[in-house]
């Protein structure tokens, strides 16, 4: 078998997933306290079980992102946001610290080091998440592409929240429009020139998360955050694990002007590209108005919709009601737009 390791492999969809699988989940040790949420379970995060009622859940991630300053964000606020949002896919909002690994490349302007680590720190602070300890290297020139983040998190819960808990009868809701950050950093990279405000979501929604499930904790059957591979990647992935179909309402989705225009001009699909300041629950058919209602109330879910019905039918398909006929939306193989965070 000659087969190398590509682009793909680390952008999201079947193919990331596949390698994660084959080479660094199977046949793993895992050593947990029982019930504990390991890597076999390929969450957001890794849940352990504290004995108290309580769960310490941890998450790490790596940010590579191609350029590092797009309209709306950078790598530094990037970094924070991803992180802090995967503990809170996790059900666990309150952060108790954060971890950052920077590694640079020889001749790393210090100017953008400081700007990316300016908005570095204005994020944990608005997200409420201290760094508390981390490392530095520098590598030789064309070694590595400028700047690598490596950021981990750790949280506390009283519930964790799974990505497989989907069950027949819910409703999928998200927590705003999709696909803004995917096309924001493609028009940066590209220099497209398009028009309008076609800006990034990256944001840390752990406050608005924890609103949610403040109020209606228990209606919330499943999370995950549609990164790479946008919402279709991350609705295929939790109908999978969770037994179910998925069913979209096209109509519904809510994308902005810009993203549309900008999708057409590429021939590219909203429904996958990247996100990073959203989230996809699943939540009971009888709390669904409550809990848009309740993410509407916060400015990062004010265009929170249901947009769709999870049946007993097809399990781990992901279907579109366009209004005229149904298709079937495939996961992509990897992310249409490598390094997007």
């Amino acid at each position: 078998m000659n087969e190398r390791v590509m682009m793909k492999h680390g952008a999201g969809g079947r193919a990331m997933r596949a390698l994660v699988e084959e080479i660094f989940v199977r046949g793993a040790p895992d050593g947990l306290p029982a019930g504990s949420v390991g890597l076999a379970a390929m969450d957001d995060g890794a849940a352990i079980p504290l004995g108290d009622g309580r769960w310490l859940v941890v998450t790490t991630d790596s940010h590579v992102i191609s350029p590092i300053f797009f309209a709306g964000g950078d790598i530094g606020r990037l970094a924070a946001s991803g992180t802090v949002n995967d503990l809170a896919m996790m059900g666990a909002t309150s952060v108790l610290a954060l971890t950052c690994a920077v590694i640079l490349e020889e001749g790393f302007p210090r100017a953008d080091l400081e700007r990316v680590q300016a908005s570095l720190r204005a994020t944990c602070k608005e997200a409420a998440a201290p760094i508390v300890t981390g490392d530095t290297k520098v590598m030789g020139r064309g070694e590595i592409d400028g700047i690598v983040l490596n950021t981990t998190g750790i949280a506390i819960t009283d519930r964790v929240v799974r990505d497989s808990g989907l069950r027949p009868g819910d409703r999928v809701v998200v927590t705003g429009t999709l696909g803004d950050h995917g096309m924001a950093v493609m028009a940066t990279r590209h220099a497209l020139g398009l028009q309008g405000n076609l800006r990034s979501d990256v944001a840390p929604i752990g406050a608005m998360i924890a609103h949610v499930l403040t109020r209606h904790g228990a209606a919330v059957t499943a999370m995950k955050d549609p990164t790479r591979g946008g919402l279709a990647s991350a609705l295929s992935e939790m109908a999978q694990k969770s037994g179910v179909g998925v069913v979209l309402d096209q109509a519904a989705l809510p994308v902005t002007d810009e993203v549309r225009a900008a999708a057409e001009l590429l021939g590219v699909d909203p429904l996958v590209v990247a996100n990073e300041g959203k989230a996809v629950l699943g939540v009971r058919a009888d709390a669904a108005d409550a809990i848009v209602a309740t993410l509407r109330e916060h400015p990062l879910g004010r265009n929170a919709a249901i947009v769709g019905t999870c049946t007993g039918e097809r399990p781990g398909a992901l279907v579109l009601d366009t209004g005229f006929g149904r298709r079937r939306v495939t996961e992509p193989d990897g992310e249409l737009l490598p390094r997007i965070c």
